[in-house]
């Protein structure tokens, strides 16, 4: 009984404040001439915070015109802003910068929800060792990464040289799917040398040159390298969850000007495998059974990052480079 009346104490705790808010909303819009999207669009800086903003207020509007904007087709979404200024009953010619700003925030909206879905396809795609394609990617990442050691056989040993775990690497692949792949080899190919130094790292932490000054002063005596393609992998895993959650929706609004793609995200692995080789050697666990504890330490360090509306994990990596003209 107890519980039953908790409950309908919060459904109607609910309804009174959605009907406060409805009612406020109203008496804001009479006082100031403008509904939420223009007070949003005005008051608010371009970014995360608008886009974040405008998002929430579209998903929570009374009208499922304006609910059903935030997934329509790209191509679309010049109708659907005019249909949102009808609705609205806002002049264009009045307010045209509304519409720009209305635009832009809606290519990233729809865009991040695009982005999950060729995300997810990448990830439930197989690796099929019969398939040439697939074939070639994985061979380019070893080139990529080893450039003065040719692979001697595709069924080889010399695999576990950049982290996987047998002779053959499509094995490793399963939890990922084609996506963690793809990863590896963007990693490889457009941040050769920070790739290659990682790696190296990975397999001597003990002398890495991206803290030799810190490795100095911490006199650490211990240190525990990983699998690096492994953790390539498992990190794939990590940015997968944080774009599914919502979680990079602060960084990609901040990024990418217009529809986040598959390069933000892959260039946002990037930054994380940096970042996570960083972390490890700050951790200093004392074996690779810590690894887990030290995958969710990073973890959570990145989502209160995420908190920040104006946080930009990687605005200026390497990897991002090639975006600059996008």
């Amino acid at each position: 009984m107890k519980h039953f009346l908790r409950m309908f104490v919060q459904v109607c705790l609910y309804f009174y404040c959605k009907c406060l808010w409805r009612c406020l909303k109203f008496v804001v819009r009479k006082l100031t001439g403008q509904c939420e999207l223009q007070r949003i669009c005005y008051n608010t800086k371009p970014g995360a915070a608008r886009t974040m903003k405008i998002e929430a207020s579209l998903k929570g509007s009374k009208s499922k015109r304006l609910q059903t904007s935030v997934s329509v087709h790209p191509d679309a979404i010049e109708k659907t802003i005019d249909d949102i200024m009808e609705l609205k009953r806002i002049n264009p010619d009045i307010n045209p910068q509304l519409g720009v700003s209305l635009q832009a925030c809606l290519l990233q909206i729809v865009g991040y929800r695009n982005l999950i879905a060729e995300v997810e396809k990448l990830r439930r795609e197989p690796y099929d060792s019969e398939n040439p394609q697939h074939e070639e990617m994985l061979l380019k990442l070893w080139k990529c990464l080893k450039p003065n050691s040719p692979l001697k056989a595709r069924i080889s040993k010399q695999w576990c040289e950049i982290g996987f775990q047998g002779d053959d690497p499509k094995t490793d692949f399963r939890g990922m799917g084609l996506l963690g792949l793809y990863n590896l080899v963007y990693f490889a190919e457009w941040d050769t040398e920070i790739a290659q130094q990682v790696l190296s790292d990975s397999l001597q932490p003990k002398y890495s040159q991206f803290s030799k000054a810190e490795w100095e002063k911490k006199k650490f005596d211990k240190a525990i390298g990983y699998s690096f393609a492994i953790v390539g992998i498992n990190i794939t895993d990590l940015a997968y969850n944080l774009l599914v959650s919502g979680a990079l929706k602060t960084h990609f609004y901040n990024v990418a000007p217009e529809a986040p793609t598959l390069t933000h995200f892959q260039q946002t692995f990037c930054y994380l495998m940096h970042e996570f080789h960083k972390f490890w050697i700050e951790e200093d666990p004392l074996d690779i059974m810590e690894f887990n504890r030290v995958r969710e330490k990073f973890h959570k360090r990145i989502l209160k990052q995420l908190q920040n509306p104006e946080m930009a994990l990687c605005p200026h990596f390497a990897a991002s480079e090639s975006l600059i003209n996008m």
